[in-house]
């Protein structure tokens, strides 16, 4: 059969498919290229937009640094311009895939009402972020009190704030939530004062117990001698006259003067035979009478 004959036999409509199937083949090849340049171009714009984005961080935080800003502020706005260069990053990827920005952005904008009902709670931390900044109730190394839990602040960022607790557990606090409640800070003033109730037995000689107990704080270096140290007689309680003593010591050495003065005023009461009583009831019986008639 020569090629006359394969030519005559071939179908009008066979050629057409045969063409068909001929562009659309390299219609494919054209968009399979086109399209992994186009993913090529994403992933360089990615490793360089992620290497751009560390520098900036980097340079920021010298500047912050040169300029001596707050430990806190430094931790916020390092967490809000990683975010913000993050989001244009992506948003530079997407027009890179072909993606129309301008119908992305109004796409976003008819959904904002549906996103910021579901992120309420975060957009309030992240208010709550900025008034802690502003207004400056902590900072990183405080150790405070809030929300239930105690530790050392670690960082503030723009959601959470992070503490480290005695025990070394790590605990997040919201913003929102932090910004508006009670804080304790106990790190804000240098000195603290330490507040402990001992109770003995009625009938004790109070000249002896007052002896003991100035004995025990002038024993100690670390408690403070201004604002002078005070011991007196606070209630008579009714298992117990209780005595008060109040010392000042450094913050850093709170917790060491107060296990000192427990253990040693336990010890020399012991040592004197000073009952510490524990609160007891006594309960007298009245006896049975029998009416003579």
């Amino acid at each position: 059969m020569n090629i006359l004959q394969v030519a005559q036999e071939t179908t009008p409509k066979e050629i057409v498919s045969s063409a068909t199937l001929e562009k659309l083949m390299d219609k494919l090849i054209d968009l399979g290229y086109e399209l992994g340049l186009k993913i090529i171009t994403c992933l360089i714009v990615y490793y360089i937009g992620k290497f751009i984005i560390k520098w900036v961080e980097k340079l920021v935080h010298r500047i912050l640094e040169r300029k001596k800003i707050d430990q806190s502020v430094k931790s916020f706005l390092g967490s809000l311009v990683n975010i913000t260069l993050t989001i244009m990053l992506i948003m530079s990827i997407i027009g890179i895939l072909g993606i129309q920005t301008t119908s992305f952005a109004a796409l976003i904008a008819s959904a904002g009402l549906a996103i910021g009902m579901a992120m309420k709670d975060n957009l309030g931390n992240f208010a709550g972020g900025v008034m802690i900044l502003f207004n400056k109730p902590i900072k990183i190394g405080d150790y405070i009190s809030a929300q239930g839990q105690e530790g050392t602040v670690k960082s503030i960022g723009i959601l959470y704030t992070l503490l480290t607790t005695a025990d070394n557990k790590t605990v997040f606090i919201p913003n929102g939530p932090l910004s508006t409640g009670n804080i304790l800070n106990f790190s804000t003033q240098e000195q603290r004062r330490i507040d402990i109730i001992v109770g003995v037995d009625y009938g004790t000689s109070l000249s002896q117990v007052k002896e003991i107990l100035n004995s025990i704080i002038s024993s100690n270096p670390s408690i403070l001698q201004s604002p002078a140290p005070f011991v007196g007689l606070q209630k008579l309680n009714d298992s117990s006259i209780d005595f008060v003593i109040r010392v000042w010591a450094e913050s850093s050495e709170y917790w060491n003067v107060y296990y000192y003065l427990n253990e040693n005023i336990y010890e020399q009461f012991t040592k004197e035979n000073i009952n510490i009583p524990f609160p007891q009831l006594t309960v007298h019986m009245a006896g049975n009478t029998t009416e003579n008639k």
